[in-house]
């Protein structure tokens, strides 16, 4: 019995996949038309199994689909001793794939709300933002979809949303210029009404 059989990692994967089971075989196929028309063998000894790694691989990139991030954002706390200042979470590592290209954006993201009579686990934010990101994505819609789930679900006085990624459809390939990084910005409620307090988040955001 293999190890993949075993559920254990085989040599090259440098973490178990959490999707298991019997790869469709027309999705084996799609991949081994991709490779063949790329100018590669897919049946030489290096490519068997590379339709079944990265069929298991695609699934986990895109698992976002298999949840309702705003589940994250249900179970909120009403006792905060009285704090009604900004509640931020900066820098959140993220990866996402572009919808044009299906190639890799990766960057971070600083999360702010100002509470109203509730608040959220902390640890939610970066859920909400995992759970919009692990699907096929463009920056602008992930930066509204994180602020939307927060303001509708929370119910805040204002939410902040800044993104910076680099997406590898410009920096590998195309105009191929790497090092470039794309920021996109959601403000709602105080945020965008009230100057002094946009600066404020931005500040405290690093920008």
């Amino acid at each position: 019995m293999s190890a993949f059989e075993h559920g254990e990692p085989e040599d090259g994967d440098l973490v178990e996949s959490s999707s298991t089971g019997k790869i469709p075989e027309d999705v084996s196929e799609a991949i081994r038309t991709l490779i063949r028309w790329a100018g590669d063998d897919p049946e030489r000894e290096g490519l068997l199994d590379t339709p079944r790694r990265v069929a298991k691989a695609w699934k986990e990139y895109a698992r976002g689909y298999e949840e309702d991030p705003a589940v994250h954002l249900s179970r909120t706390f009403h006792e905060v001793g009285g704090y009604d200042e900004i509640v931020l979470l900066k820098d959140i590592p993220f990866q996402s794939h572009c919808e044009h290209h299906m190639a890799p954006i990766i960057g971070k993201a600083s999360i702010a709300y100002l509470p109203g009579d509730k608040v959220v686990g902390i640890s939610k934010l970066a859920r909400v933002l995992h759970g919009f990101s692990r699907r096929l994505q463009v920056q602008e819609r992930l930066t509204a979809q994180v602020a939307d789930a927060i303001w509708n679900h929370l119910q805040p006085k204002g939410v902040a949303v800044v993104i910076e990624a680099s997406h590898a459809c410009m920096t590998a390939r195309g105009v191929q210029t790497p090092g470039v990084m794309m920021t996109t910005s959601r403000m709602m409620g105080t945020f965008r009404a009230d100057e002094r307090s946009r600066r404020e988040v931005l500040a405290l955001m690093g920008y």
